[in-house]
This record gives structure tokens, sequence and C-alpha cells, in this order.
């Protein structure tokens, strides 16, 4: 079997080299909403721009909970790939594919039943919920289709690659633009046709991912049988799949009492907000990427034991974090204005003013969501993601407490501190949880020391 450098050699170098690819995978896949959010503020009206922006805490709530559970079940292929044990591998990743594909067709329709309702539930204006119901019931379609891509990607990271799913994306992207521009510029379907374009994407990343892991990869070599549901393998990556998901699901939670509040400032707040969220999504991504690059190489020297070399590596990757959001506050900040007006053709003072205010809060906090990145991401690639959920619960209380509290007295500029409100009450749990771990691990590497001098 084919061995990673995160087991051997200069650990923050190899996560820095597998994060790259993440990084351009998270914008490509973050391009998804990006163009449509762009070609739809440009080309149908600020209304749609808002009521597409309208659902991003509703698809936070029923995608991202999907999303968590692949992240979830595939953290035992990381630990089998550092153990040097292939028949592991084989068995979780096709285990991880099977509950992805059984578990995404459910939410399909769970998702179709609750989102009108949700939409209700979270104030959205009469003139733009019928576009945004109309976007989301075509676009849940694709949830198992996204379920199985990010698996995919999932495994083919847990065994040391990054750079395959990165030419994936880039296809997709690009079907998911072209089509984008016929559906809404010159077939003029509205949201409707961005909606449909996404779906094909995901179809697309879904087919490329899969082949790519099923018939190709070196280290994944999978027969009929490990795509059988085996109920000690299957309850083994649901206790790691489902705090993750609950995680995703209670900072949704919170996110949709936010927009809540957000909707109360009428639509172009709303619109400011969208465009101002999407340009703070495309300067986090690499603080991110490197929080998925630190759980690849966490599990994998967990599986194969190497605990001192887990504690050293963390401690560096932490303050690399924090120098990477200093960095991305400024370039936020610099770049925020520009890339906000590119959301819509009729930028109006209202909007600008409120992602402009949205934006330099943002800004100003973001050394605290690089703490949770390498945090969260570390304690998952351990196997302990029952912090994930606490960290979630943390993020809902801050979220709430802002959108139903703060707001009410101060207005939408406590709105835009929600966000890091949430990071901070995620952050405190997190830091007790690992310093806890860390002390074990300590004492481990101190164990194997030992016994490697006797």
């Amino acid at each position: 079997m084919k061995k990673n450098d995160f087991l051997n050699g200069n650990a923050v170098k190899s996560i820095v080299l597998f994060a790259l690819p993440i990084m351009l995978s998270s914008l490509l896949q973050f391009n998804y909403t990006l163009v449509d959010n762009i070609i739809v503020g440009r080309y149908v009206s600020s209304d749609a721009l808002a009521a597409i922006g309208n659902v991003g805490s509703i698809n936070s709530f029923i995608i991202g909970a999907a999303l968590g559970l692949t992240s979830g079940f595939t953290i035992p292929v990381a630990h089998a790939f550092g153990e040097g044990n292939q028949k592991k591998i084989a068995r979780f990743s096709g285990s991880s594919i099977s509950l992805s594909l059984l578990i995404g067709s459910v939410i399909v329709i769970v998702a179709h039943i609750i989102s009108k309702p949700l939409l209700r539930l979270i104030g959205t204006p009469d003139e733009i919920i019928g576009m945004s119901s109309a976007y989301v019931n075509i676009l849940y379609f694709g949830v198992p289709f996204q379920m199985l891509s990010n698996n995919f990607t999932a495994i083919s990271r847990a065994v040391g690659e990054s750079k395959k799913p990165l030419y994936f994306y880039i296809v997709s992207v690009i079907v998911n633009f072209i089509l984008d521009m016929l559906f809404v510029k010159y077939l003029h379907l509205g949201v409707e046709g961005a909606a449909a374009a996404t779906l094909i994407s995901h179809i697309t990343a879904m087919l490329l991912t899969g082949f790519y892991i099923i018939k190709v990869n070196e280290n994944v070599t999978l027969e009929k049988r490990d795509f059988r549901l085996d109920r000690s393998v299957s309850l083994k990556q649901l206790k790691l799949g489902i705090p993750v998901c609950l995680q995703f699901t209670v900072t949704s939670v919170g996110t949709m009492f936010l927009q809540s509040a957000v909707n109360s400032f009428g639509a172009n707040v709303m619109a400011g907000l969208t465009a101002a969220g999407r340009v703070e999504n495309i300067t986090n991504i690499s603080m991110s990427a490197l929080g998925v690059s630190t759980q690849s190489f966490v599990g994998q020297n967990y599986g194969a034991g190497n605990y001192d070399r887990i504690v050293k590596s963390v401690r560096k990757l932490f303050l690399l974090e924090l120098g990477v959001s200093v960095f991305m506050s400024a370039l936020l900040i610099s770049i925020g204005g520009p890339l906000v007006s590119l959301f819509t053709t009729e930028p109006n003072e209202a909007m600008m003013a409120a992602a402009h205010r949205y934006i330099l809060s943002i800004a100003s906090c973001y050394s605290l969501v690089a703490v949770l990145f390498i945090l969260r991401n570390t304690l998952q690639g351990l196997g302990f993601t029952y912090a994930n959920t606490v960290a979630g619960t943390g993020e809902l209380f801050g979220r709430i407490f802002i959108s139903t509290v703060m707001a009410k007295i101060f207005g939408f500029p406590a709105v835009c501190f929600a966000a890091p409100t949430a990071w901070l009450l995620a952050d405190i749990p997190l830091a007790v949880i690992y310093l806890k771990k860390q002390k074990i691990f300590k004492q481990k590497a101190a164990e194997q020391k030992q016994q490697k001098s006797d």
C-alpha cells in the first residue's frame, strides 16, 4: 500500500501541500452557489438574488446535515489507512457509499415536505417566497448526488489523495456555468434554471468522483461484498457521523433564527448580506481547507499510533491558521466591497451599506473561526465527533441570543456580530476538550518512547 507523507517527514509542509487542492476544490464547489447568485442577480433581479440568499440557512440545515454524515462515515477509512489495513479501508469505504445513497434518498423526501414550512418559519417575505421555494425544491433532488460525491471525495482524502477531486470539480463547475448561462440568461428560466444547472453539475461530480474511487484509486480496492451494510460497521460509522450531522443541524437552526431577524430588515438588507456572505465564504476557504487537511493528517497518524507527531504538528498548525486568518481579514476588508458589487447590476445604498458593515464585523474576528477550524477538525480526525455537537450547540446559543435579544436592542449592527459570537462559544468547549485529549496523547507518546528505550 502506498504511504502518504502524513506519516513521515515535515508534517506542516505535507498538510499545506495537501490543502492547496482542497482550497481550489472548495472554491469550485462554492462556485455552484456563487455562479447562481451572480447570474441570477445580474440577469433576473435583486429580489431573485434575495430569494436564493434567503434559503441559505435552510440549505445548511438540510444539505449541511447530510454532508456532515459523510464526513463522519469516512473517519475510519483514514484510521485504517494509517494502520495499513486494506480490508478495513474497503469495508468502511463500501459501507459509507451505501449509507450515503440510502440516507440521501430519504432526505430528498423529507426535504420537500419541510422546505415550504421552514421558509414561512423564518419569515420569508411574500414577494420572494415563491422563488425561494421553486429554487430549493429542484435543488434538493441533488442531495443523494451531493452526499455521494462528498463521500467519494472524503474517501480519496482519507487515503492521502486531494488532487484528483479537484480535477473532477473543475469539470462540474464548467458544466454549471455553461448551463446557468443557457438556462437563466438565454432561456429565461429564472431561479428554476439556476437550480437545474446546479443539480446537473452535482450529478456530474458524483459520476466522476465515483468512477475514480471505485475503479481507479489504487488504495481503495472495492468488491461487491464491501457495499453490503454490516450492522457493526454501519453503527460505528453512524456513531461518528451523527454528531457531525447534529453540529450542522443545530448550527443551522441558529442560522435560521438569524435569517428571520435579517428578513425583518427588508429585501435590500437581505440582498446585501447574501452578497457579503458569499464574499466571506471565499476568504475563509483557505482556513477551512487547512482544517480539512488537518483532519486527514490526524486521522492517519492516530491509526498509526503516532501520538507525539499529532501533538507537535497541531501546535504548529494552530499558529499557521492564526497567521492565515490575519491575512484573510485584511484581504476581506480590501476586496469585499468591489466583490459585492458583482452580484447585481443595480446596487443601491441600503444594500451596499449592509454588506459593508457585515464585512467589517466579520473581518475583525476572523481569528475565532481559524481556531474553530483547527480544533474541530483535529478532534474529528481523532474520532471524537461528539465535540462537533458540543461546539454546534455553542454556535446555536450564540446566534439565537443575537437574533432574539441583541438584534431587538441594537438593530442590524448586532446581527453582523452573530457569527463571531457563535465562533467564540464554539471555540471555548473545543479548546477544553482538546487540551484534555492532548494530555492523554502526551502520556501515550512518553510511554512509547519508554518502551523503545527499554
